[in-house]
């Protein structure tokens, strides 16, 4: 199970990952909001429009490793676009977030998936984010069409409040400790496939991985002196 770490990032902290993901879907469904909750536990109500791209971080520890999670955040309006490859390149997660009271954010919601597909890394963690449940009484997309696509998609799937706080933490956590259960098992079946002398496959583990500080996959000698 993941536990929260600190707002921020703590200095000289050993980072053992560096997992970046991704938030997408139309604008105004709240993206940059769940990105100020979950970095800064900040909520504010006059949020401008994003222009271009910002990314923050933060450091979680999951299963004893330090995890810090690069977050992503682009405008959803068409004319941004252009950022397209360069956004996804190299995330290994992705919030696809629509706006619970808007059915049309919704109704976008498979040609965003279809952009991530055509860009992103194939195993790439996709989490379906049903924004605004503090506004239950306007909803326009019923829970179970979410589901239902979800589930036919193979997404993660969680409603949030980003105002109140909800499952935003869950949300994050849910695509980061499937990330660092994928590149686990990649490793280790890297390592099993160096012990057979098979070149090609002990690089699949590192494929997934995001450059970033401190993140070394110790080969199996070099473990005990490293300094």
């Amino acid at each position: 199970m993941a536990s929260g770490g600190g707002y921020g990032d703590a200095a000289g902290q050993k980072i053992d990952y560096v997992f970046k993901v991704v938030l997408i879907g139309d604008s105004a469904v709240g993206k940059s909001q769940i990105l100020a909750r979950f970095a800064r536990n900040e909520f504010s109500l006059d949020s401008k429009a994003t222009i271009g791209v910002e990314f923050q971080t933060r450091t979680m520890l999951i299963q004893h490793k330090s995890v810090k999670a690069q977050i992503w955040d682009t405008a959803g309006q068409e004319r941004y676009r252009a950022v397209t490859s360069a956004y996804y390149r190299g995330a290994v997660g992705a919030m696809l977030v629509y706006d619970i009271t808007k059915r049309q954010t919704f109704d976008h919601i498979p040609r965003w998936l279809e952009e991530l597909r055509a860009h992103a890394d194939k195993n790439i963690v996709i989490m379906l984010i049903g924004n605004k449940t503090d506004l239950e009484d306007r909803r326009d997309v019923p829970t179970e069409d979410a589901k239902e696509f979800a589930q036919k998609e193979g997404l993660f799937f969680l409603e949030t409040s980003a105002m109140e706080a909800k499952n935003v933490e869950e949300a994050f956590t849910t695509v980061l400790t499937e990330i660092f259960n994928i590149v686990n098992r990649k490793n280790l079946a890297a390592a099993e496939n160096q012990g057979n002398g098979n070149a090609a496959a002990s690089l699949t583990g590192k494929k997934i991985l995001v450059p970033g500080p401190g993140q070394v996959i110790p080969q199996k000698k070099s473990m005990c002196c490293s300094s």
